[in-house]
């Protein structure tokens, strides 16, 4: 596993950690919720999608 996956890894468990101490989810709930977030501290981590407005300016700027 690399630095960054772990860091991925880390900082979902602590938004997880923290939505469960707040109340927002119930531990019950930690499978599906940190799969959920973990993909999305990835995707915004490592940039797996594009908005799709970013990928028209892209589109636009390749002239």
């Amino acid at each position: 596993m690399s630095s960054l996956d772990e860091q991925i890894l880390r900082a979902a468990k602590e938004i997880v950690v923290k939505f469960i101490e707040t109340g927002r989810i119930s531990p019950t709930g930690f499978h599906e919720t940190f799969k959920s977030i973990y993909r999305t501290v990835e995707t915004a981590v490592k940039g797996l999608e594009k908005a799709p407005e970013q990928e028209a300016e892209v589109g636009e700027n390749e002239d």
